[in-house]
Order: structure tokens, then sequence, then C-alpha cells
């Protein structure tokens, strides 16, 4: 066999003792050195020990240990082998499979992480239990997620946003770069001059420019059980861009047994998001109640409950309080998950439910979430995905 030959398959069996591990190298006579070595070590670390608890025979044996200085010299390891991506996927294995939750609180380790959503997430879940030595460090780590969501997300959500608000100021006059052309034309059809093989219109259909007062209301109703961490943080996020429009009146309310008012906080998400206890029971009717008691102009609010729909409460008043608010004038929008995590749990029942009051329960990534806001603000259908 020539050595261009060999090149490949060595790189395979390579790549094989990698993924399997093993001392006796799982049979592929495979011997790691150098960084593969590195790479194998930290591997075995997060991944060694449920391959014991799993298989007979089998010791890729190593751990990360109980303390955060050993925890920390690990996340530099994965970071200085892996592509980001994949370090986030490490770092949410390593806190599932072997409990690394409470290290989060050593400021150490917090400064070695690679900060994403999810470790939002977990931190927020722990706030409660933070030391006040690592609260500092750990709005740190928030606050960097936060503002690169914003950068991702703020410019495209008030374009999108303003050009719907300024559609949604329909005028019987509009200026000629105002006019709505399909719907004008399909509302003078009857005036159409075979002759001229054209339309004339007699009554001209289009929107105004939104002026600087408040044109819509939006309440964001955030269920804040555990398992709608994601949801929590982009939904934060989103309510300090939509409370930086001054056309858009935002108010967010968050709720597990319990309901919080976080509007005043709204200047800046990182705040909100330290005002959130994640975990606990729902009660989606309670909070529901506060927020209809909080609407004074229901034809032009738009109400996003952004929930797994596992209700605690009453679910039968929770469904008349929904077509209350719709009957009134409301855009009632029901998101199952506002996150990139694809299909969530939720309670399929409730959801049907809703469904058969006109309001849809889906979930939604967030870069759909600027588009579902400018369809609910125009009273137009919501641009729900296929896969919903």
């Amino acid at each position: 066999m020539t050595a261009e030959a060999t090149e490949p398959a060595q790189e395979r069996l390579r790549r094989w003792r990698l993924v399997l591990g093993g001392d006796a190298a799982d049979g592929t006579g495979c011997a790691l050195s150098g960084r593969d070595a590195a790479m194998d070590g930290a591997l075995t670390a997060l991944y060694g020990k449920a391959d014991r608890q799993g298989q007979r025979g089998r010791d890729r044996s190593a751990g990360l240990g109980a303390s955060a200085p050993s925890v920390a010299r690990w996340l530099g390891d994965i970071r200085t082998y892996f592509p980001s991506t994949v370090v986030q996927v490490m770092q949410r294995d390593a806190i599932d499979r072997l409990g690394l939750s409470t290290l989060l609180l050593e400021p150490e380790m917090l400064e070695a992480v690679e900060a994403d959503v999810h470790l939002v997430g977990t931190l927020l879940s722990l706030n409660k239990a933070m030391p006040e030595t690592t609260k500092e460090t750990a709005r740190a780590v928030v606050r960097k997620v936060v503002e690169d969501l914003e950068k991702r997300l703020a410019s495209r959500t008030r374009a999108t946003l303003t050009g719907a608000l300024d559609r949604s100021a329909r005028i019987s006059r509009p200026r000629h770069h105002d006019i709505d052309w399909n719907r004008t034309i399909a509302a003078n059809l009857k005036h159409y001059l075979p002759e001229y093989r054209t339309v004339v219109p007699e009554r001209l259909i289009g929107y105004g420019r939104a002026s600087q007062s408040t044109k819509k209301e939006v309440v964001l109703c955030i269920d804040q059980s555990g398992s709608m961490a994601a949801s929590v943080v982009y939904a934060s996020v989103f309510g300090a861009v939509l409370a930086s429009m001054r056309t858009i009146s935002t108010r967010l309310v968050v709720f597990d047994t319990a309901v919080v008012d976080l509007t005043d906080q709204l200047d800046d998400p990182v705040d909100v998001l330290f005002g959130t206890q994640l975990g606990g029971g729902t009660d989606i009717n309670r909070a529901l109640a506060y927020c209809q008691s909080q609407i004074s102009r229901p034809a032009e609010t738009v109400v996003v409950l952004i929930s797994d729909l596992y209700e605690g409460g009453i679910r039968d008043e929770m469904l008349k309080r929904v077509a209350a608010m719709k009957a009134s004038g409301v855009q009632f929008v029901a998101l199952l998950a506002l996150s990139d995590e694809g299909a969530p749990a939720y309670d399929r029942e409730h959801a049907a439910a809703l469904a058969a009051l006109g309001a849809p329960a889906f979930a939604c990534t967030p870069d759909l979430f600027p588009e579902v806001m400018a369809a609910a603000i125009e009273k137009r259908p919501l641009p729900i995905p296929d896969n919903a």
C-alpha cells in the first residue's frame, strides 16, 4: 500500500480512536500523543464517567473533580481544542451529566466559561443561591450575552416594526408614495375601462406615516418556569428593544405561580433577567388576569404569551380570558418557545384549545419574532412556521 493510500486510513483510525476512547484503544491499534491525547483527555473527563456506568469492561476514566480550578482548566482546554459551537454543547453536557451547576457559583469558573443563552439560563436559576462575591462576575457574563443578542436582533426588529406601524395607520387620502396599490386596485376593479386597459380609481387606500405618539401597546407575558429559560432570555432582550421605540408602549410581565411586573426595568435587560426566578409552578390564568387588567386600548394592544402551556391554575378561566381579550379587539399571540432549540415540549390539549379560539400556539425562533410582531400589529395572519 502506498504512503498516499495509508494516510487516509490512518486518519480514519485516529478519528475512531478519539470517538471510542478506552485504554485499549478499542481495537483500533491507534495510539494517541500530543494534541490528540489532550483532546482525548478533555473528552474523557466529561464522557468517561457515563461510559463506565453504562458499559462493563470500559474504563475511560478521569472526571472533572469537585473543585472550580480543575473545571476552569478543563474549560480552557476545550476552548483550545474545539470550536465555540462544540464548546457550548460540551459545557451544557458537563452541567447536566456531572452536576456542575454549583461550581458556576465560583468566579474563577465563570471567567473561563464560553457564555451562551443556555449558560445564562443556568446562572439565572442559581441567582438566589449565588454568593455576593460571584454576582458581579455573573452579571458580566450575562451582560456579554445580552449585548451580543441585541447587536444581532435590534436593528432588524426596529426596522420591521416601524414599517408595520406605518402601514397600520390607515388614511383615506394617502400621499402617492403611501398608496397601497394592491388594495386600491382590488377596491376599484369595477371602474376598469377596457378601451384604455386601465383602472380609474375613485377611492385610494393607503397608510400614513406613524407619528411619534404611541400607536400600539405590547404586553409580553413570559412563563419563567425552568424549561423556559432560553425563551426568558430572548424575550427580555426583545422587550428592551421594543421599549426603546417611542411609538410602542411595552409592558413585560413574568410569572410562575406569582406574577411580577418588570416594566420599570426594561431599559436594562440584564436587570430584567436578574429579576426573574426560574423554576417553580405555573399559573397562566393568574398572569393573564393581571395583563388583562393593564389593557386600556384593546384594539391597539398586542398580548404575547410565551409559555409551554402546562397550566397549574384554572384552565377554563384561562381560556375564557383569552376569548374575552380577543373579543375586545386584542391581538393575542401564543408562543410555545422563543428560542433556537427546535420543537419544544408543551401541553397539546391547551394548545388545541387556544387554536380553537383563533389563537394558534407555535414555537418561534428569535429571527422570526419581528415578523410575527409585525403581522400582529397589522392585524394580518401570523407567519406560522410549516413545522409548527
